[in-house]
């Protein structure tokens, strides 16, 4: 008898037994391998906090008391026991679960926690407003991965919280994991771990928490946990989080004591799935596949060279060229495909762990050094490094490359992880060259501009295949753009990968009667005004096109480019995203919704020209010029 598809609420997990849990837990296992055969999600993490979870929930009433699950891609299991289990093999889909955590989907889900480090944070934020507001009896809970730990603001987070001192469970899921193994110190100094029978910080056979120090030293003069004791918690651990017995008993116990603590759980990534934990970097978020018991049998197809490998094929060529150049990531090396520079390149391959400020800070002292370092990192990521941009980046006009993978709708992984914002939050720094290429040919030549530049420069690129457009391609030079074709009728500009469904939507207008030329503009920042210009004083209508939010972004720096030149720009529309956060479903997908693939430019510009007086919908072809001229609105063509 199934207990999952029985289970309507986490409240009825108090009335198993220890048995039914671990076969609940059984069973939650094969339902996250079920979701594999359909689409790549999440996996390992997942796999690793399935006890934990079950005993959280146990020992928690969550609908009343608050967990944050840090990051919040292992958040599946709490999904699967909070009402969603039917849902669940709509995960990752348009219109169906989202990856992370999400409070439109259950009460449950307190914040969509796609980033890392925010845990600590936001669970005391919230203990303290329940304090004040008379709710103290309300238990606070943040999960938090290894991974994640080293995240500046944890330290922070820490640092407020042995201040206050309110209550305040910090779980920490230690499974020497983020995507790739760890890095730094700090993972150093936790894979000292000592292993006991019972945690340090719990008195065998009582219930009381005890300070770290009161305990025989397990290192030499150390006491194990000293770094957290330090900052005013309480250190309880090692427990073995995929032992339910152990994992609640030590729950309950901590349950009514004071102050903040943290619990130190290590796991395994991948548990019960031994292929998951011999390889847990393949089975992060691995490709869809089915399991017959003994082996993997693989479902998905193999997809072609994707922006993410031409790129990391770009920077391995400039590292083999030039040993000036050095890598910094954030944790990231798997998910740029970097393996092989880190492989061949140890030396000048830097990973920071899951530390973006750090990182952009650390690169830009590479660079005042007379290194060219390249940081790689998503642009959602990006963001939270905004200050070191501006601060140790823009303002010391340094020669720090910055390549944003992820730039534009990330897919599946959702709002969170959609890189639409660089455009603009990058747009308003001084000395930072801009630039995003309209297919494969373009980026390793940008790359090598960019390499070249005395100041700070960036390439944008999306989550998707690579594509080739067909045309002698111009060679890349500072501030120009590359002119595919001219168009008597309408122009279409695109900043970056929307170059391939421009043309194709320039090639389908012109079988309807519609002459219509396409721009690479390749540069945001500086832009081409001249080529821009040209294309709005010629043609009777004009589309700017992007991957990125409208406010602000490409479209606007054209109609300011109009405005600065006094060129009439009433016959321009910008596409792009709207002023919304879009959700999660495949790029494809979310393209077309925003009628920003082929068949929308394409109805867009047939419903714009005619707006302009160029085109009637009830005509097989275009109006002539002349005509055009007669019936447009004064001012309207230029």
């Amino acid at each position: 008898m199934s207990l999952l598809s029985q289970l309507r609420s986490p409240r009825e997990l108090r009335d198993l037994t220890l048995p039914e849990l671990e076969q609940l837990a059984e069973e939650i296992r094969v339902a996250l391998r079920s979701i594999l055969r359909l689409r790549s999600a999440h996996f390992g993490s997942n796999l690793g906090v399935v006890e934990l979870c079950l005993a959280l929930h146990r020992v928690y009433d969550f609908s009343r008391d608050r967990i944050i699950w840090d990051t919040g891609h292992q958040i599946y299991p709490q999904k699967l026991i909070t009402g969603r289990q039917s849902r669940i093999h709509t995960i990752r889909t348009k219109g169906g679960l989202m990856g992370f955590p999400n409070p439109a989907e259950s009460d449950y889900d307190l914040f969509v926690t796609g980033h890392a480090g925010c845990s600590i944070s936001c669970a005391l934020g919230l203990k303290a407003s329940d304090d004040l507001r008379g709710q103290s009896d309300r238990c606070s809970v943040a999960v938090i991965g290894d991974g994640a730990l080293p995240s500046g603001i944890v330290f922070e987070a820490l640092n407020h919280a042995g201040a206050l001192d309110n209550n305040l469970l910090v779980v920490l899921n230690d499974n020497q994991m983020s995507i790739c193994p760890r890095v730094g110190a700090l993972g150093q100094y936790l894979d000292q771990t000592p292993k006991v029978d019972h945690p340090i910080g719990l008195r065998r056979g009582e219930g009381r928490p005890q300070a770290a120090e009161d305990v025989e030293s397990l290192r030499g003069q150390k006491t194990y946990g000293s770094l957290f004791e330090n900052l005013g918690f309480r250190y309880v651990g090692p427990v073995d989080g995929h032992n339910l017995k152990s994992l609640v008993q030590c729950l309950e116990d901590l349950k009514p004591a004071r102050g903040p603590i943290l619990l130190h759980v290590m796991t395994e990534k991948g548990h019960g799935f031994e292929p998951a934990v011999k390889d847990p970097v393949k089975f992060h978020a691995p490709a869809r596949f089915d399991w017959d018991g003994e082996e993997i049998i693989p479902l998905a197809k193999g997809a072609p060279p994707a922006y993410t490998n031409v790129a990391a094929d770009a920077i391995y060529d400039a590292m083999r060229r030039r040993d000036d150049v050095v890598v910094v990531t954030a944790a990231m090396c798997e998910g740029n495909k970097l393996q092989k520079v880190r492989a061949d390149f140890p030396e000048r391959f830097f990973d920071t762990g899951i530390c973006e400020s750090h990182a952009v800070a650390f690169a830009a002292g590479m660079a005042k050094s007379g290194s060219r370092p390249i940081v790689a990192i998503y642009s959602t990521f990006l963001q939270r490094a905004y200050d070191q941009l501006f601060q140790e980046v823009s303002l010391q006009n340094l020669p720090v490359t910055l390549c944003l993978d992820r730039a534009g709708l990330a897919g599946p992984d959702g709002p969170t992880h959609h890189g639409v914002f660089d455009t603009v939050y990058m747009r308003s720094l001084p000395n930072i060259a801009m630039m995003a290429p309209g297919d494969a040919a373009d980026l390793p030549q940008m790359l090598d501009l960019a390499l070249s530049m005395p100041g700070p420069a960036s390439i944008r690129y999306p989550k998707a295949d690579a594509e080739r457009i067909d045309r002698p391609v111009a060679p890349v030079e500072l501030g120009k753009a590359e002119v595919i074709r001219w168009g008597n009728d309408g122009m279409l500009l695109a900043y970056g990968a929307t170059l391939g469904a421009c043309v194709a939507a320039a090639d389908r207008l012109r079988t309807d009667g519609l002459d219509v030329g396409v721009v690479n503009a390749r540069f945001l920042k500086p832009i081409d005004r001249g080529t821009i210009v040209e294309a709005l004083r010629r043609a009777s209508f004009v589309l700017t096109v992007e991957e990125g939010t409208l406010e602000g972004g490409f479209g606007s720096a054209v109609l300011e480019a109009a405005n600065q030149a006094g060129v009439d720009a009433r016959h321009v529309l910008r596409l792009g995203l709207p002023d919304r956060y879009v959700e999660h479903g495949e790029r494809d997908e979310l393209l077309h919704d925003l009628g920003i693939d082929a068949d929308g430019l394409c109805e867009r510009a047939c419903s714009w020209a005619e707006r302009c007086g160029l085109w009637r919908q009830d005509t097989v072809r275009v109006e002539s010029m002349a005509r055009a001229s007669e019936t447009a609105p004064a001012g309207l063509l230029s």
